[in-house]
């Protein structure tokens, strides 16, 4: 496992969700230095601007001065578009979730919200090189818009993506659906199988989201693990960091 990473990735951040994840973020920090990506959402819902949060943007601040990275998530995390009107469409936009802001975007409208996030971090003197949209939905306007907009990756359950030409790197991640007793109970189960399963993997990404916070099984899960994979030897990075040095280590190997 010398080479093996681990990247802990915060979803849906935002300073409605930070008292969801303050407790656990401090027991990460007594850990050591670990490195965290924080999923950032410019204006979470429509009711948490980050302009009209300094507190919390000084907050971020001092994770990125601690090495942890910021993400551009979506511009408000929330879809807001006209109604489905394929059953594939329905399935994705309010089955599968109510949050995929980027699913149905048309290429314009996806381009100025990504410029809108990127403005954003820019004013706020945050270096930013990744989005990843709400529920990893990308329509095929957002995916064009996403490919000329500058930015290095993206990403899915899956695998990372490097832009522009959305070349694909695996990058198994472990991700919970904590809102019930019972789904909880089967995300332990299929975490544990995944982790057999990539137990070799040079890379595994464990991604939290505030729900997971709010119940002790999944948020104990959450530490517990983290403390297993770094003493099975696995160094802590942010997406950013493993992705460079996967690049470094492709350029020598070419």
């Amino acid at each position: 496992m010398a080479d093996s990473s681990v990247l802990l990735v915060l979803h849906d951040v935002a300073p409605e969700t930070w008292p969801d994840y303050r407790e656990f973020v401090a027991a990460v920090d007594r850990l050591g230095q670990i490195p965290m990506s924080w999923l950032v959402v410019p204006d979470f819902h429509r009711r948490n601007p980050l302009d009209a949060s300094p507190d919390f943007c000084r907050l971020l601040d001092t994770r990125l001065a601690r090495g942890d990275e910021l993400i551009l998530h979506g511009c408000y995390h929330a879809d807001e578009a006209p109604p489905p009107r394929s059953p594939r469409d329905w399935f994705m936009r309010r089955v599968f979730t109510h949050e995929g802001e980027f699913y149905p975007l048309d290429e314009d409208e996806a381009m100025h919200r990504l410029e809108a996030g990127m403005a954003l971090f820019s004013r706020l003197g945050w270096p930013l090189h990744g989005f990843v949209p709400p529920a990893w939905l990308l329509g095929p306007g957002a995916r064009r818009a996403l490919a000329r907009s500058g930015l290095t990756y993206t990403s899915d359950p899956g695998h990372f993506y490097l832009l522009p030409d959305y070349h694909r790197i695996e990058a198994p991640g472990l991700v919970w659906s904590a809102r019930s007793a019972w789904r909880r109970g089967m995300s332990r189960v299929v975490s544990e199988q995944m982790l057999r399963r990539h137990h070799q993997a040079p890379l595994l990404r464990l991604g939290l989201h505030p729900v997971d916070m709010r119940h002790r099984l999944s948020r104990e899960y959450w530490l517990d693990l983290l403390i297993r994979l770094l003493r099975d030897g696995r160094r802590p990075m942010t997406k950013i960091d493993w992705l460079n040095q996967h690049r470094r280590a492709a350029r020598e190997a070419a």
